[in-house]
């Protein structure tokens, strides 16, 4: 029988910034185990709302107690899947994420965005969050339904690759900041280090596709995963569905190669899962399949292509 574990928020089961397949597990689970975790806000104190008692304990122990390194995400990690091993795939079941403050902040950055040429009035708003209604408020009073999600998401980078900064995306996961990956959709990753080590982290309380200013609403988030060891399936890249349909995921700096890696996946997919050839494939993505930018301000900017199930 599966169980379940609780990884608490305390600054030791974190870390700020970054992947390293050198840490150590803060757990060691089951394939199939359940796994409650919690994130919060990326950035640092200039990130807080001016009334200093909106700010968890748990949020003002991390922004005093970890070192930042290559990012500005908090990422909780890494959790060891007994019975992983290099070239297997890693199944996460996106099981709950809920907002665990009241506020969030969307800001506008030096040098990041889309647009970074064009908006130099630089700014940082504080949503309220009401989870009551499910939505947050923003300063000029219009109110954007909630709709959270972890923006990392990833297992541990291959040992030669080293520590790797959390802002940019690549074939672990890490911050892909696809707004699909939420509640209710399965996300496949492929494993690189014994034990997969998984992380999650930089909670969202909502973002549009795209993500252009360089944020969404940043916010603290709880989220609970089954966390499963496929051995029957091999994967290079990061690959998900929901109940209706495929999304396969493409990572790449130039958003013209991503979208070609997006549509490539999924014709890989769908020929895996039918018995269509790869031409077939292919024109049923041309037919039925739509990309979407997941983002466009993380270094590797990222396409999706949603595929309906009920067309294979």
């Amino acid at each position: 029988m599966s169980k379940h574990h609780v990884i608490s928020s305390a600054p030791e089961n974190m870390v700020w910034g970054y992947l390293d397949s050198a840490l150590k597990p803060v757990v060691k689970i089951a394939s199939g185990d359940t796994v409650t975790l919690t994130s919060f806000p990326a950035g640092g104190k200039e990130c807080l709302p001016p009334d200093a008692s909106r700010v968890p304990a748990d949020y003002m122990a991390a922004l005093d107690t970890l070192t930042q390194g290559g990012g500005p995400h908090f990422i909780t990690g890494p959790v060891y899947v007994e019975g992983a091993q290099p070239g297997d795939t890693l199944q996460v079941e996106i099981l709950a994420a809920k907002p665990t403050m009241d506020w969030g902040f969307v800001a506008i950055l030096p040098l990041l965005g889309t647009l970074p040429d064009e908006f130099t009035d630089y700014e940082t708003i504080h949503p309220a969050i009401d989870t009551a209604k499910n939505v947050c408020t923003l300063p000029w009073g219009v109110d954007v339904p909630l709709d959270p999600f972890f923006g990392i998401l990833g297992v541990a980078p291959p040992p030669a690759w080293g520590r790797c900064g959390s802002p940019v995306p690549r074939a672990f996961g890490g911050n892909m900041d696809n707004k699909e990956l939420k509640e209710g959709t399965t996300l496949y990753l492929p494993v690189f280090n014994e034990g997969a080590l998984f992380f999650a982290g930089d909670g969202h309380g909502v973002q549009g596709d795209g993500e252009v200013c360089i944020t969404a609403l940043e916010m603290g988030i709880e989220g609970t995963f089954r966390l499963t060891v496929r051995k029957d399936m091999a994967i290079d890249f990061p690959f998900a569905e929901t109940e209706t349909h495929l999304m396969s995921i493409g990572l790449d700096e130039d958003l013209d190669d991503a979208a070609k890696q997006a549509v490539r996946e999924m014709v890989h997919h769908v020929c895996l899962r039918s018995n269509l050839s790869r031409n077939q494939a292919y024109m049923l993505c041309s037919l039925a399949g739509n990309l979407r930018v997941t983002q466009l301000v993380d270094g590797n900017k990222g396409i999706h292509m949603m595929l309906p199930k009920s067309v294979i």
